[in-house]
């Protein structure tokens, strides 16, 4: 986390296009992190948000490829896992993207929407607009509660 940290905006964008896939990270912390260093909080929300959304169009990408063995290998998604999600993928289809974010649910989220191939502008959209609204929020906790919100993440 220090190495991100270590890097600013660049790993900051790193770190949130990681935690986006199925690479366990935490992205929040870094988030608030590289806030506490005083980078102007609007363009962390800018770089943090690009990174995620990022990240969750590569997992779409790698759905839409639609290959098994590089979907259960690189985002360890058992296929019978993808399959069960196909009735939310029908019932909801691109405004799932709105909670890709979502830790272990989301990543198989993004990876179905591209298998199933639901409209990737649609799902594009949908994901920055969820991504850009979760950063949003700790970006607002953070200017109003800063040593609160410090507080309770670490």
């Amino acid at each position: 986390m220090e190495w991100f940290q270590g890097l600013g905006l660049l790993g900051l964008f790193l770190g949130t296009f990681m935690a986006a896939t199925v690479v366990p990270f935490n992205s929040t912390i870094l988030y608030i992190g590289i806030l506490l260093t005083g980078v102007n909080p609007w363009i962390v929300w800018i770089v943090g948000t690009v990174g995620n959304w990022s990240g969750g169009l590569t997992s779409y990408g790698v759905g839409r490829i639609g290959k098994w063995e590089w979907i259960e290998k690189w985002f360890k998604v058992k296929q019978e896992t993808l399959v069960a999600q196909k009735v939310k993928i029908d019932r909801w289809g691109s405004l799932l993207a709105f909670v890709t974010w979502l830790p272990f649910i989301g990543d198989v989220f993004a990876i179905a929407l591209g298998f199933y191939r639901v409209p990737f502008w649609k799902c594009s959209l949908y994901m920055f607009i969820g991504r850009g609204l979760r950063f949003l929020l700790w970006t607002l906790l953070f200017l109003k509660y800063g040593e609160a919100v410090v507080n309770y993440l670490f």
